[in-house]
């Protein structure tokens, strides 16, 4: 029986090109999305991966989504944590609910994908946690303070989870994406995107591709004693 991997945003972007790695890898996948219909069912259709809704700020919303996941494909072996949102402003004339909002998706949202599963991993001896982070939670950017607070605090969950549930043989690891050609950032004024490139050393963006190649090697059995770390994947833009 193949292990159930479960990707929140996983319908569109990044996370659509890792819940494509992981089925390809053997996974038996389920793809949460917010609110795109049209999108998630287009997804569906053309890769034969069931697709969820709910909002990951939820957390009654998440927990019995998940409990529909594992009704349909079993236990859940994998988390991939990659639903976000931004909602950027300079700090001065960011807003309380545009803080909110960010923080009650990007980080209260892991808190709430994960701790439905947690149990079950434990009692299993088995999981793998992995965290989609960003450049830009290891940096810092410039009218992202919301979003960059997120992006940090998802390492620091990271962390902490690798350390309780390392006995249990669960790992919990992060992906630091920098900037990726995905649909948003094409979307850009080529200006604006040439300017974006000319920061990165390796000359490019980055391939959602790549993102997921590095998560289905942290979910397989390979990565078993990599555990509380992060991945940077930026085109050597940024050192930690």
């Amino acid at each position: 029986m193949s292990r159930v991997a479960l990707v929140t945003g996983g319908s569109r972007g990044i996370g659509a090109a890792i819940s494509r790695a992981l089925k390809d890898a053997g996974y038996s996948v389920a793809a949460t999305y917010a609110g795109n219909d049209e999108a998630a069912a287009k997804f569906t259709d053309e890769t034969g991966i069931k697709t969820y809704k709910w909002d990951v700020a939820d957390y009654d919303s998440s927990k019995a989504g998940i409990g529909s996941v594992e009704a349909d494909l079993g236990p859940i072996d994998v988390v991939v944590a990659n639903a976000g949102i931004t909602r950027d402003a300079p700090f001065h004339k960011m807003t309380p609910d545009q803080w909110k909002e960010v923080i009650d998706t990007n980080l209260t949202g892991v808190f709430n994908t994960i701790h439905p599963v947690w149990p079950g991993m434990r009692e299993r001896k088995f999981g793998r946690i992995i965290v989609i982070s960003s450049i830009n939670g290891q940096k810092g950017q410039f009218a992202q303070v919301n979003y960059a607070a997120t992006k940090a605090g998802d390492l620091g969950i990271v962390k902490s989870l690798a350390q309780e549930g390392a006995r249990a043989g669960i790992t919990a690891n992060a992906i630091c994406p920098g900037y990726i050609a995905t649909d948003m950032v094409m979307a850009v004024p080529e200006k604006v995107r040439e300017s974006i490139i000319a920061q990165i050393p390796a000359g490019r963006l980055g391939e959602p591709d790549e993102i997921a190649r590095c998560v289905a090697f942290l979910a397989s059995d390979d990565a078993g004693f990599i555990n509380g770390s992060t991945i940077s994947a930026n085109g050597a833009q940024f050192f930690v």
